[in-house]
């Protein structure tokens, strides 16, 4: 069994530390890596799509970085307990008409004793937005980790 430190129980410090490999490992847009920090057989809800196990969740996030083109997101902790994490999130991706979108989300976090994610829960808003109004250009500058984002 492999392990995903951090692992629970969650301090500040240790939750922040998840949160930002997270981030980071979305950010590469590669399911595959993104995938392990998954166990085997975790469940997951995105929006209106529901996700069991690690080629489930490879499979799901194929076809998501498939359309949403230049993919780039931002996650801040939210609250913490125990082997519990709860994240805000807003990435900003185009789809193949060059639409710029940016999604604002809830995302709750539950991990086994190996520090792997056993359970994501992920409610998700869209907001069309203008090139012009893109905040988000690719994985987050070492001197802006722990920074919050503003809401709009």
């Amino acid at each position: 069994m492999s392990t995903r430190p951090p692992l629970p129980p969650f301090t500040r410090e240790s939750a922040a530390q998840k949160v930002q490999a997270a981030e980071d490992a979305w950010n590469t847009r590669d399911p595959h890596k993104v995938a392990l920090a998954y166990s085997e057989d975790s469940v997951w809800r995105n929006r209106g799509t529901f996700v069991t196990g690690r080629a489930e969740i490879v499979e799901f996030l194929t076809a998501k970085w498939e359309r949403e083109l230049e993919y780039a997101l931002r996650k801040d902790l939210w609250a913490f307990d125990g082997n519990r994490i709860a994240v805000r999130f807003q990435y900003e991706c185009r789809d193949a008409d060059g639409q710029w979108w940016r999604s604002h989300g809830n995302e709750l976090w539950e991990f086994d004793e190996s520090g792997l994610m056993t359970r994501r829960e992920a409610s998700i808003n869209d907001v069309a937005i203008e090139d012009r109004a893109r905040r988000i250009h690719g994985p987050r500058p070492a001197a802006e980790r722990g920074w919050s984002f503003p809401v709009q």
